[in-house]
């Protein structure tokens, strides 16, 4: 499998991504993703070169957006003082669930993020979805707080707000191949 940067082409793969999730999630007990996420924004960290893509043969596997802009709100200034990326909207195909590549996309990530510079891979996740919390635990990840003051991207109130990290590190064993573009400057 390759892993490379999402180019404006990929936009409808990430929306249908994004609901064959919500429903996957629906039919688990949790209202995780029903809003839909605006397209523009999408289209803006498309831009920025923070999302990517894992490709499997001709399947579109995955998808991970990594970046240095954490969410409004959610973060200490103190803790945004800290050299740190961010792990947004990691979404696996149902054609490829099963197979822990998820994982393989948070080592990746924090592969990507320890080369660029930062000691710490943050996320943050839906408030009510515990078995998703448990999920970021098991690969490394130790909760920090939850958030439920202000507002969410796509409108109304805050609902990612479980907020965890784990130190960066190099880690070249997540299996992928990485054709993304270079890392941006800070």
């Amino acid at each position: 499998m390759i892993i490379e940067s999402a180019t404006p082409d990929d936009l409808s793969k990430l929306l249908a991504f994004r609901e064959e999730a919500a429903s996957w999630l629906t039919a688990l007990g949790t209202d995780q993703w029903r809003r839909p996420y605006p397209a523009d924004k999408l289209l803006d960290t498309i831009a920025s070169g923070d999302v990517f893509m894992v490709r499997d043969g001709g399947a579109t596997a995955a998808t991970i957006t990594l970046t240095r802009q954490a969410e409004d709100g959610l973060w200490s200034d103190q803790e945004l003082a800290e050299p740190s990326m961010f792990v947004n909207k990691l979404t696996v195909a149902r054609t490829h669930a099963g197979q822990d590549l998820g994982g393989r996309l948070l080592d990746w990530a924090g592969d990507r993020a320890h080369r660029s510079g930062a000691a710490w891979l943050r996320l943050d996740a839906w408030t009510t979805n515990e078995a998703l919390q448990r999920y970021y635990l098991r690969h490394g990840f130790q909760y920090v707080r939850t958030v439920t003051e202000g507002g969410a991207v796509n409108g109304g109130p805050r609902v990612s707000g479980w907020l965890a990290q784990r130190p960066t590190r190099l880690n070249e064993d997540h299996g992928l191949r990485d054709l993304s573009q270079p890392i941006p400057a800070p």
